[in-house]
């Protein structure tokens, strides 16, 4: 049941974010796209599980979203199987070339501009999306992995019709995509101009990676001809990267458990870091201190939104890296003492004026806070198979359309870009500095949520660093308010970036401005486009049904059977 004051929130909402959430009773894909949802639901249809119908919907989204994710970028993966109750997290995160240092972004001592730093070469990761699926597969796949790439290398070859905001991209990158000549060729017209919306667009040379994908795995893009050609364009651009052969055929995506935290009558999972995950559990143990079930819709829960992340992302700029070059105290950053100890720094009264990182457990050496950087891009996939495996995915490619530069009719990411500009501040290094081999901290979080050991909730957002607040809001919109996934991924936003709170404007939820200034929170207001896709199981007795929700800021769309 809805309660009054959260119902007129939502009554102030533009109509089309008022639909219902799409109700299913065996299976169900959510994507970011509708012919990527299709994709997946074929594949499910064909009797195939939850990590066949993630390779389907990636494939396509590399076509039909090339801004957002694709092949050529990487993600983190989370897969629950109910026959083995097992929970297992993978990291496909994109790694940095051997050769790299912790200067690559520095010029004359300074950090580069982010656009000068990320078109081109110099920013481009090890891809690892598809190593990674690749792995989840031989562990749940179920059909061969050639047949799931039909659909994309049909769309492909067919073409489909540019959407709104594929044209929105197009036409906002067009200046940096004319640099170079396959994203030119691709992108846009004879003379130069951005293909417009309903604008056919066909990839013929992606259908062809994705043939060679289908025919060698993974190794197609790590091995051989086509790694061949992304090590040239990263090396051979005015941008140069460092990226060799050796760097690609080395890549492997790392399989971890997944990490879980009490959250009222719930244990909410993610991936471990570096994921953003970790960041979302630590505001969920400190929300968990306070009634969230009071006036959802007032100025308390907005308040605690943004507290709770304020001080969660102190703690995310002075500890999350990858755990594999610098210690991370995920432990410590979740221990029940620890979380009780900052959530009595929260206050509905008063903001805290200047919110600073803890020291869990008088963590090892002194570091240094990164200093605030854009982060961009990425597309989120939830899927419940017709078994009850599921799965909970964000990919990306970074910024839009990543380094601006297309291989073989798939973009480069930019994702090198995530590490720290500033390899150290005040003489103290940074966590999350770049260095050879390091997987860049990352802000994706795509979380599984149980109840009884049952499984709840999928969900995860685009968003880049505004993810982790997405996130937070879509579990308290389902769990503490009890909102159906369509109207949780369709609440207007509050949410931490940094040091600030968010209000996203032109919503109800700016009218909050004025009271919580008067509360001494740094407030602004602004465009947060997510891309919230959810979906919750339902059961009654041995029964269950799912129910999907899909972002209404972008293309998403909800299949099921």
């Amino acid at each position: 049941m809805i309660r009054a004051p959260l119902l007129a929130l939502l009554l102030l909402l533009p109509a089309a974010t008022l639909a219902q959430p799409v109700v299913a009773e065996r299976q169900m894909v959510v994507a970011s796209h509708p012919l990527a949802a299709e994709a997946g639901r074929a594949m499910l249809r064909a009797g195939g599980s939850a990590v066949d119908a993630a390779v389907a919907v990636q494939a396509v989204l590399s076509l039909v979203e090339p801004q957002a994710s694709g092949i050529g970028g990487g993600a983190f993966l989370l897969h629950w199987n109910p026959g083995s109750r097992e929970l297992a997290a993978w990291d496909g995160r994109e790694t940095a070339p051997a050769a790299v240092r912790g200067d690559l972004f520095l010029r004359d001592g300074r950090p580069m501009a982010f656009l000068e730093a990320i078109v081109g070469g110099r920013a481009v990761g090890v891809p690892g999306a598809m190593r990674m699926l690749e792995d989840a597969h031989r562990a749940h796949g179920k059909l061969p992995w050639a047949d799931l790439f039909a659909p994309a290398i049909r769309l492909a070859e067919e073409g489909f019709p540019i959407s709104p905001r594929l044209a929105q991209a197009i036409a906002t990158s067009a200046e940096t995509l004319r640099r170079d000549p396959a994203a030119r060729a691709l992108f846009l017209d004879a003379a130069g101009a951005p293909l417009a919306e309903g604008a056919t667009l066909r990839n013929p040379a992606l259908a062809e990676t994705l043939r060679a994908l289908a025919e060698q795995g993974a190794d197609a893009l790590h091995r051989g001809p086509i790694a061949a050609d992304i090590v040239n364009t990263v090396r051979r651009h005015a941008n140069p990267g460092l990226m060799t052969a050796d760097d690609l055929a080395g890549y492997a995506p790392r399989r971890a458990a997944a990490i879980c935290l009490p959250y009222r009558a719930y244990t909410v999972c993610s991936p471990p870091p570096p994921s953003g995950g970790a960041v979302v559990l630590q505001i969920l143990g400190l929300l968990g201190h306070f009634d969230m079930d009071a006036d959802p819709a007032g100025i308390d829960a907005a308040m605690l939104l943004g507290e709770a992340g304020r001080l969660a992302f102190a703690d995310r700029n002075r500890y999350m890296a990858d755990p594999g070059f610098s210690p991370v105290p995920t432990v410590g950053l979740l221990d029940p003492a620890y979380v009780t100890l900052r959530a009595q720094m929260l206050s509905l009264d008063r903001a805290n004026s200047a919110p600073r990182p803890g020291n869990p457990r008088r963590f090892g050496p002194p570091l240094a806070s990164q200093p605030p950087q854009p982060e961009n891009g990425t597309a989120h996939i939830a899927i419940v198979d017709a078994e009850g495996r599921a799965l909970s995915m964000t990919t990306t490619v970074e910024s839009a359309f990543g380094a601006r530069l297309v291989v073989r009719g798939f973009v480069l990411n930019n994702q090198l870009s995530d590490f720290s500009f500033l390899p150290e501040v005040e003489g103290r290094p940074v966590a999350n500095r770049v260095e050879g081999g390091k997987r860049p901290r990352s802000s994706m979080s795509p979380l599984i949520a149980f109840r009884g050991g049952d499984l709840e909730l999928i969900t995860g957002s685009a968003g880049g660093s505004r993810i982790i607040g997405y996130v937070v809001q879509s579990l308290a919109a389902t769990l503490d308010w009890n909102l159906d996934p369509q109207a949780a991924a369709a609440l207007p936003h509050v949410g931490a970036l940094n040091a600030l709170t968010e209000l996203e404007q032109g919503t109800v939820a700016a009218s909050l401005a004025a009271a919580l200034i008067g509360r001494g929170v740094p407030v602004e207001a602004r465009e947060m486009n997510s891309g919230t896709n959810i979906i919750r199981v339902q059961r009654d007795g041995e029964s269950r049904r799912l129910l999907g929700g899909t972002d209404p800021r972008r293309e998403g769309a909800v299949a099921g059977d």
